[in-house]
């Protein structure tokens, strides 16, 4: 009885920190989405912010553009990181190391940074990837000053970003394969092909579903990549929702309009993560 008090003691600097800093935050702004909030007041306005919302060209172009970047995205990262992770698995458990740190470093690395290295990479005057094609005898192209290479020049990005992650949890998975399936499925003479898409595929489908719904809900929130990269240009061919609650709040300062662009798109994201436990309680048959 005793333990179990003190274990409630341990939990409240977590449950503090929750309320102050997630819980609190998310109240307020659903306070002040039904306010026009400015820096000199705020005067109540019921659901008109919403109303405006849903008529506002620039939300739906930014709703759209997220959607295409998780499509563009989730896929390649689910595609690369398997087939990564199937590579680098059976090597010594030395060289797995080394590309386990090679492969999250971009994760726990600064975004900024990052970003900011690309932006050199995409450069249209010295950038390193049009010197590489200009040594084939391309011209140089403007990699972020039209809406198609915008917005596919940021997907590019982002897998760079968050293929990390998914390769380590990949390894992690592949670890946990029974080697007997294996050695049972090589005596009845199936080979490479056959065990992948019979054994390691079916076997990993936990891990794929985890890692699609979590890798959708963190592509659907970038915002960094697009600050520094297009500031949502050209056109807004690579505005997000993320990015135009920011511009919304910090460059027209109309908190209570992005206030209520918040709401929703904690609405979205909770419906991913609904989505996400629905799909991960179901009993998985193999």
């Amino acid at each position: 009885m005793i333990r179990a008090r003190w274990a409630y003691w341990f939990l409240l600097p977590a449950y503090f920190f929750f309320i102050v800093f997630t819980l609190f935050p998310i109240v307020q702004g659903i306070g002040y989405s039904f306010y026009d909030v400015k820096l000199t007041g705020k005067e109540f306005v019921g659901l008109e912010h919403y109303v405006k919302l849903f008529r506002d060209e620039t939300f739906w172009k930014a709703l759209t553009n997220t959607v295409m970047i998780v499509v563009g995205v989730v896929p390649v990262v689910l595609v690369v990181s398997i087939m990564v992770a199937v590579v680098v698995f059976p090597l010594n458990k030395a060289l797995q190391s080394v590309f386990r740190v090679s492969f999250y470093l971009p994760v726990v690395a600064s975004g900024v940074v990052l970003s900011m290295v690309w932006l050199w990479i995409y450069n249209p005057t010295f950038g390193l990837l049009n010197y590489v094609i200009g040594l084939f005898g391309f011209e140089p192209v403007a990699w972020l000053g039209t809406p198609g290479r915008a917005i596919v020049s940021i997907m590019i990005v982002v897998v760079t970003l968050v293929l990390g992650q998914p390769i380590i949890l990949f390894l992690a998975a592949l670890g946990g394969i029974p080697e007997d399936l294996y050695e049972a499925a090589m005596i009845d003479g199936a080979g490479g092909r056959q065990r992948f898409f019979r054994i390691t595929l079916p076997l990993l489908k936990p891990t794929t579903l985890f890692v699609a719904v979590t890798q959708t809900m963190a592509v659907f929130q970038v915002f960094v990549v697009i600050l520094l990269l297009t500031n949502g240009g050209p056109n807004n061919a690579t505005q997000t929702i993320v990015y135009r609650i920011y511009q919304t709040a910090f460059d027209f300062f109309n908190f209570g309009y992005a206030s209520a662009l918040a709401v929703v798109m904690l609405i979205i994201v909770s419906a991913i993560t609904w989505i996400k436990f629905r799909l991960l309680g179901q009993d998985t048959d193999f």
